[in-house]
């Protein structure tokens, strides 16, 4: 039975206030250079580890762009695609509350800059896919659900 594996990318759908952190990807990515996205990588599981998935996107998220993540990470949603580079790929998406820091491209080979944008401008912007705008719309409503509105 041939087993199919999965690259896991976990992605932050991280806000402050009323706005979301983008990024503008690097020119120099392989992958979706130049776009505006959220902040997230691939999990990279080299043993047994509790929170795989969170620990990896509290990683990524202070490598790429500076900053530490809420203690508390909400599940949003995941998609599935194929990529020609590495096969079957499944995004994990995740609300996370900026806690501490103020972002910038750490990683200047994988971030050109960093934005805060509204849900209105992302949806606006022709440069963030489709994909983006929607999870960034379903990560909006949780987080107005989670204060009551």
């Amino acid at each position: 039975m041939d087993t199919i594996k999965n690259v896991i990318n976990v992605v932050g759908a991280i806000y402050r206030d009323d706005k979301w952190l983008m990024i503008k990807r690097s020119e120099k990515e392989e992958y979706a250079p130049g776009i505006i996205a959220m902040v997230g990588g691939k999990v990279e599981n080299e043993g047994e580890e509790y929170n795989v998935l969170e620990n990896t996107l509290r990683r990524e998220v202070m490598e790429e762009v500076g900053i530490e993540l809420s203690e508390k990470l909400i599940y949003i949603e995941s998609i599935g695609f194929i990529s020609k580079k590495w096969g079957p790929v499944v995004d994990v998406i995740f609300l996370c509350k900026l806690e501490k820091g103020e972002p910038y491209p750490a990683s200047p080979s994988e971030v050109a800059e960093v934005y805060w944008m509204t849900t209105e401008e992302i949806s606006e912007n022709e440069k963030v896919p489709q994909w983006v705008k929607k999870c960034i719309s379903n990560a909006d409503k949780v987080r107005l659900s989670l204060n009551g509105n």
